[in-house]
């Protein structure tokens, strides 16, 4: 466990699964959102919730909800912010954010990024994926490690119409945390966008639990 707070950013759209928080969809007898808390809660010292909306339709998981701090659909980075402004008002240097939507995550997810954050002294530490069976590589910016002290260049960003994580993150001290897999059907982070990533992550779980 890093004693830093997580944040599940679960503020999305969903369109291409039709609307709705697809993190509240069921894989299996468990909801996806609560994998990805079951995932994470064991690694960060504290952990919320991001939501865009009102935070009723979420069942109570006994966690702070935290609603993005600005109106308007603004994606990601909104929710980003929303976090390094709650962990700010704790006194925390860092915060660490997941997607709500990937069931798979990595168990040392959390420590392999804050190692090499405090190793290189970084602003940002995001998470990676090498596919060993065809040497491409994927980047995840929902998942990463962020000083909380940009958090007055974020929210300028955001009035100033920037939405792509990536776009904002370059402006700092970067870098790339890679987790190796054999292919992507194996991918930690695969995340659930559509009704077939939906069959997909049935399927690789039955799969885990043969």
């Amino acid at each position: 466990m890093i004693d830093i707070p997580g944040i599940i950013l679960a503020g999305g759209l969903s369109r291409r699964m039709g609307g709705g928080d697809k993190g509240l969809l069921m894989l299996g007898e468990t909801s996806i959102i609560e994998r990805v808390i079951d995932k994470i809660l064991p690694q960060v010292g504290s952990l919320a919730i991001n939501i865009n909306g009102d935070s009723s339709r979420f069942p109570d998981y006994k966690l702070p909800i935290i609603p993005d701090s600005i109106k308007g659909y603004l994606g990601p980075l909104s929710g980003i912010l929303a976090g390094m402004e709650w962990a700010f008002k704790n006194g925390n240097r860092y915060i660490a954010t997941v997607a709500a939507d990937t069931p798979f995550l990595p168990d040392d997810l959390i420590k392999r990024l804050h190692a090499m954050v405090r190793s290189k002294n970084l602003n940002i530490g995001i998470a990676a994926s090498r596919i060993l069976s065809g040497d491409d590589i994927f980047i995840h910016p929902t998942f990463g490690i962020w000083e909380v002290a940009l958090k007055d260049d974020l929210r300028d960003a955001l009035a100033n119409d920037t939405r792509k994580i990536m776009f904002w993150a370059k402006k700092f001290k970067l870098d790339y945390y890679y987790f190796d897999t054999i292919d992507k059907l194996s991918d930690p982070f695969f995340n659930i966008n559509t009704p077939d990533d939906l069959e997909e992550a049935k399927y690789r779980l039955k799969k885990d639990l043969l």
